[in-house]
């Protein structure tokens, strides 16, 4: 294990893209099959399934999409994000390091910015991805969406408050890439939901307004 992890340290440093992007992909692509597993499980635990079904069979083309995702969006744009972050928010800012406002600015501004982006991204891209329209895509996002920021929203804030105090910036995407496996996991397990009771549930929090603009 200490050899593994100074080979990703050695990487890292020599090729700090190439490694976030490679391991980025391979995270996401585990996330999914552990998605897959969990909602199997749960359906054949609850007798969702027809018998034929009953065995489990990995979507290896989906596991290859959300791979995709990792490889493409995640790697090269969570490296740049969390680098620029830093020199945005020590040489524009000017906020001291590991100082209270430091790192709360720093939670607030991913929170607000790359939170969503990377949520509406991967279910927007999923949607596509598995040849659904344009309408449906757009169908997709509003249902998934909600819940999935709201649910992230819970617990991101109290990950990043730990990554942004505790954790070198050279190291912060490792530890952010960690957590995405979890993440990749809840989000590929959100997107199979579908029309789950708890997500219409979750969106019927909306105010009214926001519902009324959905529907038209």
């Amino acid at each position: 294990m200490l050899r593994l992890w100074k080979w990703y340290q050695n990487c890292l440093a020599i090729h700090p893209v190439k490694t976030q992007v490679i391991s980025s992909g391979l995270i996401w692509g585990f996330g999914d099959i552990a998605a897959q597993t969990i909602t199997h499980s749960t359906a054949k635990k609850h007798r969702h399934l027809q018998e034929e079904d009953k065995e489990l069979k990995i979507n290896w083309k989906r596991v290859a999409t959300t791979s995709l995702f990792g490889f493409g969006f995640v790697g090269p744009v969570g490296h740049y994000w969390y680098e620029g972050l830093d020199r945005y928010i020590r040489l524009r800012l000017c906020l001291q390091p590991n100082s209270f406002r430091f790192v709360a600015t720093k939670v607030a501004i991913d929170g607000f910015i790359f939170g969503p982006l990377d949520l509406l991204v991967f279910f927007t891209y999923m949607g596509f991805s598995a040849g659904k329209s344009f309408p449906q895509v757009k169908e997709n996002v509003k249902r998934d969406f909600v819940p999935a920021l709201m649910l992230e929203g819970g617990v991101w804030p109290i990950v990043q408050v730990a990554n942004f105090r505790y954790i070198p910036v050279r190291y912060q995407l490792l530890y952010v890439n960690f957590f995405c496996l979890l993440d990749s996991c809840f989000l590929s397990w959100i997107e199979q939901q579908e029309d789950a009771p708890w997500k219409q549930w979750l969106n019927s929090l909306l105010p009214s307004k926001e519902k009324r603009g959905q529907g038209g």
